[in-house]
C-alpha cells in the first residue's frame, strides 16, 4: 500500500499573477540564470502559456495511471508536472485528458514524456509542454508517489514551487523565493528598457553593455 498525501502549501495567487508578467528567459535570468528546465521540453503551440503551482507527479515510463490520480485531485490553477524517466515514445496524455483538466480549472501540463492528440489540444487551448509528440499509447500499471519533489528536465521541481512557460521553455521558481525573482524580473525588464533607448539613440551595443575595456584586455583590434 502506498499513502499519498496531497496537501502543500501554495504560493500567494497575487504573486503567481505578477509573476507570469515575466517572460521564462527574463525570470531564469533575473534568478541568477537558475530554474530553467531542459530545452528539449516545448511547449505544443507557441502562443501556449502557463504560469502556476506545480503539482508534482512521478509516472512509470508509458504508463500514465498516475497522470490520471494527479488531475483527479490537482486544485484549480495547478499546473501538473510529471516526471516520467525522460521516456520520448509514449502519448502519455491527449485531447480526452486535457478537457478534464480544463473541466477542473487546471493551469497547465509539464511532462517530461510524450503527448498526442496536438491538433486538438491547439484547438482547445489548454497549455501542454512536453518532451517529445508521439502516438504510442500507454498503460495503467505503476502506482507512484504524487505532490513530492520531481526531478524534471534536470530540475527539483517541489509542490508549491511555480513553474513558468511560454514559447521559449519552463522555469522553476521556488515558493519561497517568488517575491524576489518577481522583483529581479522587473528590475531586468527595466534595465533591458534602458539598453534598447540607447540603441534607438544611436549609441553602440559596445557603449551600453561596456564592452571597450573588456575587449581591449582580450586583445581584440578591430580596423573598420
Amino acid at each position: 500500500m502506498l499513502h499519498v498525501n496531497t496537501k502543500f502549501e501554495r504560493p500567494d495567487p497575487a504573486l503567481v499573477e505578477r509573476l507570469s508578467a515575466y517572460s521564462s528567459a527574463t525570470i531564469h535570468e533575473a534568478q541568477g540564470r537558475l530554474g530553467a528546465l531542459s530545452s528539449k521540453i516545448k511547449p505544443v503551440d507557441d502562443a501556449m502559456s502557463l504560469c502556476g503551482p506545480a503539482f508534482t507527479v512521478r509516472c512509470a515510463p508509458r504508463d500514465n495511471i498516475m497522470l490520471q490520480v494527479a488531475i483527479a485531485h490537482a486544485k484549480p490553477g495547478d499546473v501538473i508536472v510529471v516526471s516520467a524517466g525522460e521516456y520520448a515514445e509514449a502519448g502519455s496524455f491527449g485531447d480526452v485528458l486535457a478537457n478534464a483538466c480544463v473541466a477542473k480549472g487546471l493551469g497547465g501540463l509539464i511532462t517530461d514524456t510524450g503527448v498526442r492528440d496536438t491538433r486538438e489540444l491547439r484547438e482547445l487551448g489548454f497549455p501542454v509542454f512536453s518532451l517529445s509528440v508521439s502516438i504510442k499509447g500507454t498503460v495503467k500499471e505503476t502506482i507512484g508517489p504524487m505532490a513530492e519533489p520531481v526531478l524534471i528536465g534536470g530540475e527539483i521541481v517541489r509542490p508549491g514551487d511555480v513553474v513558468r512557460g511560454d514559447a521559449d521553455g519552463v522555469v522553476v521558481v521556488r515558493r519561497e523565493d517568488l517575491d524576489e525573482a518577481v522583483r529581479r524580473s522587473q528590475e531586468r525588464v527595466d534595465a533591458e528598457a534602458g539598453y534598447i533607448a540607447a540603441y534607438r539613440a544611436g549609441k553602440s551595443t559596445i557603449e551600453v553593455s561596456g564592452l571597450a575595456a573588456v575587449l581591449e584586455a582580450k586583445g581584440l583590434v578591430v580596423d573598420d
